[in-house]
This record gives C-alpha cells, sequence and structure tokens, in this order.
C-alpha cells in the first residue's frame, strides 16, 4: 500500500518526471560543457551545434522542418506567440477560440477582446466536441485566426483538427501539449500554421517549449532584443533544457506505440472500476487520450476528493495544474454542459511511462473506502 511519503503519482498531465536519459543528456550542459549558443569562439559553436541537434529531435517528433521550430519557455508561451504575434501583423479582426481551450489560449483571447478583436468562443458538444452548428456560425463571421486544441488537457478528448483546419480559410493553430507523445503528430498533415509543445509533459525539463510555425507566417516577437530563434524569441538560449527537449521528443517517439496501447487498457480498467463505484466519467463518446480520465461523484467535492487521495498517498489532479489558483468548477465540463454542482466533484487521473495495473487497483481500493467516508460525512450532516 502507498504512503504519503511515496506517493503513487497519477498526475502526469500536471507534468511528468525527468526521464533518465534526457538527465544524463542534459547534465553536460549544466557543467563543464556551458557556453552561449550566441557567442562565435568554440564554447558557442559547441552549444549551438547542441541547440541546433535538438531542433532537429523536436521536428522530426511532428514532422516538420528544423527551421519551423521556435524554442519558448514553454506551452504557455508559445500560445501567446501565436496568438498576439500573428494579431500584431493583422489588422483589427476575429478570433476564434475552442471554448474548452487552455488559460493561456482564452486569456490572450479576451486581452485581444480588449484591444478591439471580436472574440468567438466556439462552443462544444457534451463530450467536449467542437460542436457542428457552432463552427459553422465561426466561420460565417469569417475569423483571421483560429486555435483549436488537439487533445484536451482535463477530458482528454481528441478534436479533428485537420479537418477544422481545412475548412477555416484562417491561419490555424492547435495546442498539442497534450497530444505530444500520446499520438501520432504531422504537423504538415494537419494543415496548420502553427502548433504548441511544452517538453515536461513527456519526461523532459519544466520552463521549455516551442512553436512549431509555417515559415511563411509573420508573427510580433512577445521579447524583442538580441534575435535569438529567427527573431521571434530574443533571450540567451536555455542550452540544457533545450538539449533535454530534443532527447525526450526522441524517446517518446521511439516507445509511443506500446506506451498508447498499455495506456489505453489501463485506462479502460480503471473507468470499468470507476463506473462500477457509480462515478460519471466525462467525455466517453468521444476519442480520447489513452491515459487520461476525468470522472466525479455526484455530491462529492473535487478538491476534498483529490485531497483525501493525496492524504491516502495517490497525487492526482482536479482540474488543470496551470489554472488550480481559480477556484470554482471546471469551465471545460461547464461548456459541455456538466451541472456545476458536478462539475466541481471533478478529479482527473492521468497515466504515464511508469504507471501500472497494481497501482490502479489501489487507487481504486482506497477511492472507494474514501468515497464512502465523505458520503457517511455528508448524510450525519445532513
Amino acid at each position: 500500500m502507498p504512503t504519503p511519503a511515496m506517493p503513487v503519482y497519477l498526475d502526469w498531465n500536471a507534468t511528468s518526471p525527468l526521464d533518465d536519459a534526457v538527465f544524463d543528456a542534459m547534465l553536460p550542459w549544466l557543467g563543464e560543457r556551458f557556453g552561449n549558443a550566441s557567442t562565435l569562439h568554440e564554447r558557442g559553436r559547441r552549444a549551438r551545434a547542441a541547440v541546433e541537434a535538438a531542433r532537429q529531435q523536436v521536428a522530426m517528433v511532428v514532422g516538420a522542418q528544423p527551421d519551423e521550430v521556435v524554442f519558448t519557455s514553454g506551452g504557455s508561451e508559445a500560445n501567446n506567440l501565436f496568438i498576439k504575434g500573428a494579431a500584431a501583423m493583422l489588422p483589427i479582426g476575429r478570433l476564434a477560440v475552442g471554448a474548452t481551450e487552455h488559460p493561456c489560449v482564452l486569456e490572450p483571447a479576451r486581452q485581444l477582446r480588449r484591444a478591439g478583436w471580436s472574440v468567438t468562443e466556439i462552443a462544444v458538444d457534451a463530450n467536449g466536441r467542437i460542436a457542428a452548428e457552432a463552427w459553422a456560425d465561426a466561420l460565417a463571421a469569417k475569423p483571421a485566426l483560429v486555435s483549436v486544441m488537439l487533445a484536451n488537457n482535463e477530458t482528454g478528448v481528441i478534436q479533428d483538427v485537420a479537418t477544422l483546419a481545412a475548412e477555416a480559410r484562417a491561419l490555424f493553430h492547435s495546442d498539442a501539449v497534450q497530444a505530444l507523445g500520446r499520438l501520432s503528430l504531422d504537423f504538415h498533415a494537419l494543415g496548420l500554421s502553427a502548433l504548441t509543445l511544452s517538453a515536461h509533459k513527456i519526461g523532459g525539463p519544466q520552463g521549455i517549449g516551442a512553436l512549431v510555425v509555417d515559415k511563411r507566417l509573420e508573427l510580433a516577437p512577445l521579447i524583442a532584443g538580441g534575435g535569438q530563434e529567427r527573431g521571434l524569441r530574443s533571450g540567451t538560449e536555455n542550452v540544457a533544457a533545450i538539449v533535454g527537449f530534443g532527447m525526450a521528443c526522441e524517446r517518446a517517439l521511439s516507445r509511443q506505440f506500446l506506451d498508447v496501447m498499455r495506456l489505453a487498457a489501463l485506462r479502460d480498467e480503471l473507468e470499468t472500476r470507476l463506473l462500477a463505484l457509480g462515478a460519471t466519467v466525462f467525455g466517453t463518446g468521444a476519442e480520447r487520450l489513452p491515459n487520461t480520465s476525468f470522472f466525479a461523484f455526484a455530491g462529492i467535492d473535487g478538491d476534498t476528493l483529490a485531497g483525501r487521495l493525496d492524504h491516502a498517498g495517490f497525487a492526482c489532479g482536479s482540474g488543470s495544474a496551470c489554472s488550480s489558483a481559480r477556484p470554482g468548477p471546471s469551465h471545460v465540463l461547464l461548456a459541455m454542459g456538466v451541472a456545476p454542482e458536478l462539475a466541481r466533484g471533478a478529479v482527473r487521473v492521468s497515466m504515464g511511462r511508469e504507471s501500472g495495473g497494481d497501482e490502479i487497483v489501489a487507487f481504486v481500493e482506497a477511492l472507494a473506502r474514501i468515497v464512502g467516508e465523505l458520503k457517511n460525512l455528508a448524510a450525519m450532516a445532513g
């Protein structure tokens, strides 16, 4: 049985542990191989070569060209770079974003609204997929920019981004942070203008990501200065983190097929047990990531349940880690038409390369006990 000192980690959509091979690849660049990749002496040239080798590794995992990869501090910066950077190069117009997007897409969209842009939040159906009628209405308004997440960070629901991009006739961006390493990605086959990635979801370091961007697309930089990253992201490159990102992509690509099959089987086992306990599992009518399950029990608060599970030795989430400072029900579930009372109970389990069947069995046993205790407390209070 796990203990609070050694919890079972079931929050891989929030972040993942650093892969051993990634750590080994990064370590020299944190020590004797230090160097500024923008300098011309030997140390700088070696650092530049390492950055460009990592750029090729990142490009390969998404079927892009290396010079289409712009390194950023993470997914949030990459999303902001596309939305604000593309808007700055266009006349004020209309932006359309999915209603279930991550806050780092929704918030810059709202900033553009305050700057005079019209913003459409595209409604989704009960399973979290872009609703056909809402999509038709969004297209009728002729947006200049569109951003729709490839795989949702809370529910794991996958959007048919290739079809949406083909129909949009606009600059089309997709946040693929959760899809990386879990779905096969081909930037050009998807028909996108830009794609957002992040290292720490796939065993890479925190604080490094990328915007994969069509070379024909002009963006205004968020950070101006030394002109690094094609002038789109000035600042001294974090060589060690970039090297780690490249290695993480290489590792993810090599094991993706086996990981997907194994995690899908674990998720299905988990959800069979959850349904037997009386849980509501969200998004089951749509294609989802193989590692993600978002569920709730009527009458039980999600934060309370996640806290009790943490105390019992199981680390899981109650929504988006990046928006945990904002209390209240999940905006994703509300957009799907879930009642606020049930949405407040949502807990997310997300699995990764170290997750196993024994952990799932132990988790469900602890969950059943805790749910029973909370229901008894509620009955006594009533």
